[in-house]
């Protein structure tokens, strides 16, 4: 099964920059879906961003124009660069992957994917 690692969270200024990274363990990222989560204090872990394994992507709203997620399937890896942060943007960001045929599929519910990650905090002031 793959394993899903987060990193690269943190603290930033309102209108900073973070890249979080996801990385594969276990098996490779071929032919899995990724997503981007996230959970906020009191509220229901929410979608973010997913990408394909074929490299299609899908953003919420809220981070259209700011966040960019991307895949680097022979290093095992999906990013999500995050621009323009602000202090709405804080949370714990969880990476999932889902196993599909499907090149283009992209996932927007959590309960579409098999396996999840820890976590990485990031933390936006104001």
């Amino acid at each position: 099964q793959v394993q899903s690692v987060e990193s690269g969270g943190g603290l930033v200024q309102a209108g900073g920059s973070l890249r979080l990274s996801c990385a594969a363990s276990g098996r490779t990222f071929s032919n899995y879906a990724v997503g981007w989560f996230r959970q906020a204090p009191g509220k229901e872990r929410e979608f973010v961003a997913a990408i394909s394994w074929g490299g299609v992507t899908r953003y919420t709203d809220s981070v259209k124009g700011r966040f960019t997620i991307s895949r680097d399937n022979a290093k095992n890896t999906v990013s999500l660069q995050m621009n323009s942060l602000k202090p709405e943007d804080t949370a714990v960001y969880y990476c999932a992957a889902k196993l599909t045929t499907s090149i283009s599929g992209t996932y927007y519910g959590r309960n579409e994917y098999d396996y999840w990650g820890q976590g990485t905090q990031v933390t936006v002031s104001s």
